[in-house]
Order: structure tokens, then sequence, then C-alpha cells
């Protein structure tokens, strides 16, 4: 409009209309610069584009203000109307330059306050998440400042604990040394109570030979006086006493009948028959023995003709609580005993082709290794990881007696031929011999390894042992008489009924029979899918010596033949895990079969 008005008025009028305008410009500059400078002042650091924009402004301003400048003091000329038309127009494109670069300012300072509010929100949400992070530095200093608190007690309490810890170990340590020298006071007195029982039986034994050689040597005396008298051949031969003298041999017994014809009756003399009664008459128990003679010489002996081969199970039943270790016959009976891990020994009859529970034999601390009938059937002796073998007899389940003296758990424990001792196995590599009658050890021999399993006769034992042999120890002098090497750790030992053959079982799944009359005569036994599933594998022979039996990790019974060295059956299916021990009954009717999950499988032929 002002450039429009300018075409129609004078030109002076036209000056002063442009010297007026120009003063509201002027005001709004200086106060878009004092916003500017205002903004500036409290965003500097925030706003650098700002403050680019700001200054190119600026620059704008200054140039406008000297144009505005040297229009407002024009110089002293005689203007024309050309010439005031021409400045005219000059003015208008100057205004319209002006209006053009007022409205990209205008629109730069739009956009700059755009900005800024965008900013605004931006530093209004900065400020509220520090304020977050300020409550939450609040709170995480609160409870560090708990933390250290109950750091502090913590530590506290740690130093009393340690007080309270060091007091522990003085009084452990001064428990210790009372403990050892209790223990070697306990040692002590051990070695001296074995060592004056062992002078007390070497003793008791001198006075038993010296009585018993005495009284063959007056019972001598006395055949011989009678021997030297005569009778009245008229006497009948029907009323002459037969004398019937018996003898021990190696392989039998030798009967002697005295026929000779005596002239009179009266001359058999009553101090031969005294002399006899008191030789063979029955001894009776003395102080707090717990074996007799009576039990000794009057043992029944139990004989099997024919073992016969099993073939079908006849019954099966989880026997025990854990693990079963061990199972054994009666030598008389069909009794069957079974010892596993649950400490307890159980007692079972067959009847029907079934098992049937009878009793329970308790007082072992620890799981039980082996069990041993005595050659009557009344008496059972186990060995115990609890490093000692128990004594029972079948009318009390408590046992008798309790033989301790090994120092790590006993793995075997057999009776002698003479009932009245004991041998016994050990991890401790000892075999011990213990008189029954005192419940004292009288013997103890170093075998040199870890002792799986023993078998005994009157003058030898047998051991096996971890260390890939088989020893013979003579009893009378505790010394090594042989030994026989194998392939692998010795599981058990067996010996054949008539102790002419010895049966070894070894973890190289392999079974042997040492024939005992030529030691170094031996065959072995292995089959397909035979392998022994522990250190304890138990291998037996049959009653009648025919016959293998050994249970395998497969949970199957393989039996072998002896005399033709085959596989003579292979039972398979009943048992879930590794089989331990098999027994076989003294009938041959019967085989028992036992495994580490607590089963227990009745075998018979039909």
């Amino acid at each position: 409009m002002a450039s429009l008005e300018c075409h129609r008025d004078s030109p002076s009028t036209m000056l002063g209309r442009i010297h007026f305008s120009a003063e509201p410009m002027e005001t709004w500059k200086r106060h878009i610069i004092r916003q500017l400078k205002h903004r500036d002042k409290s965003q500097t650091k925030n706003f650098q584009d700002v403050m680019r924009s700001y200054i190119s402004l600026l620059e704008r301003t200054k140039q406008r203000a000297l144009i505005l400048g040297s229009m407002a003091r024009p110089p002293p000329v005689t203007f024309t109307w050309d010439s005031l038309t021409a400045q005219a127009s000059d003015h208008n494109n100057l205004v319209k330059d002006l209006e053009k670069t007022t409205g990209e300012l205008a629109y730069q300072v739009l956009q700059l306050q755009q900005k800024i509010e965008i900013k605004d929100v931006v530093l209004e949400e900065q400020h509220a998440s520090m304020c977050e992070v300020q409550t939450r530095l609040a709170q995480v200093e609160s409870e560090r400042g708990e933390l250290w608190a109950s750091v502090t007690q913590i530590r506290e309490q740690n130093r009393s604990l340690k007080r309270e810890y060091d007091t522990l170990l003085e009084q452990r340590s001064d428990k210790e040394k009372e403990y050892r020298q209790a223990r070697e006071m306990g040692q002590e007195m051990v070695e001296d109570m074995i060592k004056n029982k062992q002078e007390a039986a070497m003793k008791m034994n001198n006075r038993n030979e010296k009585r018993v050689r005495a009284k063959e040597a007056n019972l001598h005396k006395e055949l011989e006086r009678a021997a030297r008298k005569t009778v009245d051949i008229d006497y009948g031969l029907a009323s002459v006493p037969k004398l019937k003298i018996t003898t021990s041999a190696d392989t039998g017994v030798l009967e002697k009948c005295h026929t000779r014809v005596f002239r009179s009756a009266s001359a058999t003399s009553p101090r031969i028959l005294s002399s006899l009664r008191d030789l063979f008459d029955r001894k009776k128990r003395r102080g707090n023995s717990v074996c007799c003679l009576e039990e000794d010489m009057y043992s029944p002996v139990g004989i099997c003709l024919a073992a016969r081969v099993p073939a079908v199970a006849k019954h099966s039943l989880d026997a025990h609580e854990l693990s079963i270790n061990a199972v054994r016959f009666s030598a008389c009976t069909n009794l069957l005993a079974t010892g596993g891990t649950d400490r307890v020994i159980k007692l079972w009859d067959i009847t029907a082709g079934m098992l049937h529970h009878r009793g329970t034999l308790e007082g072992s601390n620890e799981g039980i290794t082996s069990i041993e009938f005595d050659p009557t059937g009344t008496r059972i002796l186990a060995a115990s990881y609890d490093k000692s073998a128990l004594f029972w007899k079948l009318d009390d389940c408590v046992p008798k007696f309790t033989l301790t003296g090994h120092s790590r758990k006993v793995t075997a424990a057999k009776f002698r031929c003479s009932q009245r001792q004991v041998v016994t196995g050990s991890a401790d590599r000892t075999v011990k011999v213990w008189d029954l009658q005192r419940a004292a050890c009288i013997q103890t021999i170093e075998v040199l390894s870890y002792c799986s399993d023993v078998v005994c006769s009157e003058y030898f034992i047998v051991s096996g042992h971890y260390d890939n042999k088989v020893r013979f120890w003579d009893s009378r002098a505790a010394s090594c008489t042989q030994e026989l090497p194998l392939q692998g750790k010795v599981t058990s030992l067996d010996m054949c009924p008539d102790h002419r053959q010895l049966l070894s079982c070894s973890r190289d799944d392999c079974l042997q029979v040492v024939d005992l009359r030529m030691s170094n005569a031996r065959i072995s036994f292995r089959a397909d899918g035979f392998k022994c599933g522990c250190d304890s594998t138990k291998a037996i022979f049959s009653p009648d010596g025919s016959y293998l039996a050994a249970g395998s990790a497969d949970g199957a019974v393989y039996i072998w033949n002896v005399h033709s060295g085959n596989l003579e059956k292979r039972l398979p299916d009943m048992h879930s895990s590794s089989i331990n021990a098999v027994a076989w009954s003294l009938s041959g009717e019967f085989v028992v079969s036992v495994d580490k999950s607590r089963r227990a499988v009745l075998w018979s032929d039909i």
C-alpha cells in the first residue's frame, strides 16, 4: 500500500512517510534482538543451531540498518521529477526486498521457535528421567547403607565364629591327642590280652595233648596185658566182645576186629573197658564255651548222589530291603539263609516250590558279606562290613558272640573241619584263626594283599586276593606254601565236596578248577555273555561236584559241566541286575540266585 501511494503524492510527502514507517520496524528489531539475547543467555549451550541462525539474522539486520541510514540522510540534491520517480522506484524495490527479507526472517523465527519447543520437551523429558534416576539413586544409597550395616554385622558374627572355631580346633587337637593315647593304650591292652590268650591256648592244647597221649599210652599197656592173658576155650564165641579200634587215615577209616579165643571170661579186665570208655566218652562243656565235642563228634554228614540241573524258575521275590550279597543252604536240610546290605540275615524254608520266610537274625552293624552254616545245620557264621564276624545259633535271633579284631571289613568267614575254629579273611590283608570255645583270635596270618575269600581244611587255608593270586597257607607254620597266578582279581573260592578240587572265580570273567592233587592241572570255564558283575561275585560247586554255577552281570545264571567243560545251562530273564551269589541245595534239587536289586529266585529242574 505504501508503494502505491508514493506514485500519487509529492516526493517530499513520500520521503516523510518512508521515514515515519521506519520507526516501528526499528522497534520490532530491537524487540527481536532483546528476545534473542534473553534466549541466548538461558540456552546458549543447548541451542547452538539457534545461535548460528541468530548471527545470520543479525548480519542481515545490520545490512538493513546501513541501507535505512543511507536513506534517512540523503544528500542535499536537487530533486527533479525523473529523479524522484527513479528514487521512488528504487525505494519500492528496496521495500519489497526488505519485506521479503522480513518474511524470511519471520519464517526462520517460527522454525526456531518450533525447535525451541522441541528442545523444551526434550529438556522436560530429560529432567523427568533425571528426577527418576535421582530417586533411584537415593533408594540405592539407602539399600547400600542397609547392606553395609548387614556386612558389618556379618563380619562381627564371622569374627565371633572364628574365635569359636579356633577354640573348637584347640579342643579337637586336645581330644585327638587324648584319643591317640587311649588308642595306643587300647592296642597295647588288646595285644597283651591276645598274647595272654594265645599263651593260655597253647598251654591248654599242650595239656590236652599230654592227657590224650597219656590215655593212649595207658590203653596200649592195658591192651598188651590183656593180649598176654589167656582165657578158657570152652567159653562161647558168641559171648566174646569184639573190640573195634578206629584210626584216622588220609583217605578213610581202618577198622580191626579182635577175634582171638579167650580161655576165661574172667580174664577180661574191667580196667580195659574203663579206659576205652574214658577215651571215647563225650566231653562236657567247660566255662563259657559255646562249642562242645558232643556236637563235633556226632554231626550228620549229608551226601548228594546226583545234582539236577535247574531249568525253570519256581518262585521269585524281593527278599531284602537292599542289595543281597550272600546266600547259603544248610548242610543238612533245605533251610536257606540270605544276607544283604540291610544288615540282617533272613532264613527261608522251601515248601511246595516256594520260599517261605522263617525268621530273621539281627545284630550286625553293617551289611553282610558272606554266610556259612556249620555241618550240623544249627549254627550260622557271617562276615560283615563292620570289621567283625558274627556267630548265631538258629534258636536265637541275637548273635551268640562277635569276633572282632580286623581293621577293615571282613569279606569271608568259614568253619574249619573241627568246627571249634573259624577262619576269617579281611580287606586289611590278614587271615585270622579264631577259637570258638573262647571267642578269641589264636593266629593271624599276613597275606600280602586284599583278601576276597577263604576256604580251609584241617591244616591248610586257601585265600583269594585282589593281586590276581590264590595262596595256600600252612596254618601250623603260618607260611605260604604255594601261589597260583590268575588273570584278574579273585572274587570267590569254593572247595569241591570231596576236597580234591578248588574253584576260583576272577574278574577276567573266567572260572578255573584246580586239581589239588596236581596243582598245575587247571580247567578254565568261560561262556559268551558271562561277565562278573562285581568284585565279590560268588561261584560254587554243585553238591555232587559235577557242575559249576555262577551269576553274571547280565542277570543270568550260568551252569557248566565239570567233566566235559561245556556250558550246560543258561537261566535268563528273572533278574534285572547283576547276580551277586548262587547256592545249590544239598539234595541237588534247588538252586537259589540273589542280585543287587533285592531279588531272590528259586530254580528247579521241574
